[in-house]
């Protein structure tokens, strides 16, 4: 049986320090290429500069916001987080919703896989 995945919190100072570990220069994982990379860096951390708390505070959990699949990264978008998928910076956000302009990412939809990791955790 396959050993329970680790619970991590929802605390914006733990996502914004284990964030600003990551460089807008440098790829952190599979699925990025360096202009989305630095696009999606950017938009993180607008994103916890200015809805971080807010998020946590709705009930959104790390995972759910920064999560990546643990081997192929951004590949497998279905394991992925809202905040890291590439595009625009929130637009919207609500306790089940986030918005990106145009795009939208529901924090319960059905089917998800679980075993998600942080993107600052990938290949660690």
């Amino acid at each position: 049986m396959p050993a329970a995945p680790a619970v991590i919190p929802a605390d914006p100072k733990l996502w914004r320090q284990g964030f600003l570990d990551l460089r807008p220069s440098v790829v952190p994982c599979p699925g990025f290429t360096m202009a989305t990379w630095g696009t999606t860096h950017e938009v993180c951390i607008d994103f916890l500069d200015r809805n971080a708390e807010e998020a946590a505070a709705l009930g959104w959990t790390t995972l759910q916001l920064f999560g990546v699949h643990p081997q192929v990264g951004l590949i497998r978008v279905d394991f992925c987080g809202g905040v890291v998928i590439p595009g625009d910076k929130l637009s919207a956000l609500t306790a089940n919703r986030i918005e990106f302009g145009d795009t939208a990412h529901y924090r319960d939809t059905p089917g998800r896989p679980t075993g998600a990791v942080p993107i600052w955790l990938f290949g660690r």
